[in-house]
């Protein structure tokens, strides 16, 4: 194979990857960890980190199925030039000749198959229990795109997003932990689910016309540009919300500091109000619901921890 085919693999592969957007398991990954620290005194460097190589390696497969389905779809193919946006949805290196749909199923089909040995590493010698976690983290993720299931093309993506990078991977990371799955930790992984899943439908916004064009019937081409904006300040109150109720339920009023994000998730809502129909302006909104999800991570790992 010659050096500049290597290369193309190589620079394909990290599109594919796209490790900036890694901070959507990250977030739950950490909260789930410092809560299990916070609540038991339990917590194992190792096998966070090698928990972490797995949902990564997840991730890696879940966006390779899906920039395989959505360029045949025609979904990638129809977003134009200036729609595209760091936000965007797609990888698009299929679209920008990095790879190939074979090389990017080959992508998934390894990418995938390692994080299935890392999950049965972690059955046989850490928590056996882990295994219905796992199984279903890993069929969501093959699910969210692929016929007949196409999850993200049924309206169901948001959800299955939310309670993917919320309760399925804190819990995951907590029982790994722990060896048990605790009520608490299942409340606290609810507003990052939100959360999450309020990335994904402010993100859906730059390739409207292309998802509507494929068929891919996410809700905000479902209700629309407009309408879709109620839903995303209603992800925003919901998941502030439950910061009260962890505070009573865990006896440890740091977890109000979540309410201090409010002000960039103000921003956000305001700015999607104006141009939720001009896209380059839309960024912003798009920016700081991110920031809002990064930094109530990080709020709510120093809240975790405090429950020591």
């Amino acid at each position: 194979m010659k050096e500049t085919e290597i290369k193309r693999l190589w620079r394909g592969f990290w599109q594919i990857a796209d490790p900036k957007i890694w901070i959507a398991s990250t977030v739950p990954m950490a909260v789930g960890g410092a809560l299990a620290y916070g609540i038991t005194g339990k917590f194992s460097v190792y096998w966070f980190i090698v928990s972490l190589v797995g949902i990564y390696l997840i991730e890696i497969g879940k966006n390779a199925v899906n920039e395989v389905v959505d360029y045949k779809s025609g979904v990638d193919r129809y977003v134009s030039p200036e729609k595209r946006t760091p936000f965007s949805g797609g990888k698009k290196s299929i679209i920008d000749g990095k790879l190939t749909v074979f090389e990017a199923g080959v992508v998934a089909l390894l990418t995938m198959g390692a994080a299935c040995l890392i999950g049965f590493y972690i059955i046989l010698f850490k928590e056996f229990s882990v295994f219905w976690i796992g199984i279903t983290g890993v069929l969501i993720s093959v699910f969210y795109s692929i016929p007949p299931f196409k999850l993200a093309y049924r309206g169901l993506g948001e959800v299955t997003v939310g309670i993917t990078f919320g309760p399925l991977i804190l819990c995951g990371i907590y029982l790994v932990m722990t060896g048990s799955i605790d009520l608490r930790a299942i409340v606290v992984s609810i507003p990052i689910g939100l959360l999450i899943a309020n990335v994904l439908w402010i993100n859906q916004y730059p390739d409207y016309e292309a998802d509507l064009q494929g068929g891919k019937m996410n809700w905000v081409v479902r209700l629309g540009k407009k309408k879709a904006l109620k839903i995303y300040k209603l992800l925003f109150i919901l998941a502030y919300a439950f910061f009260p109720l962890i505070s009573i339920i865990l006896r440890n009023w740091s977890w109000l500091l979540g309410f201090s994000t409010v002000p960039l998730a103000l921003q956000a809502v305001k700015t999607a109000q104006i141009y939720y129909n001009d896209i380059p302006r839309l960024i912003k909104a798009n920016a700081r619901t991110v920031q809002v999800y990064m930094l109530t991570g990080v709020i709510m790992v120093i809240a975790a921890l405090m429950s020591r």
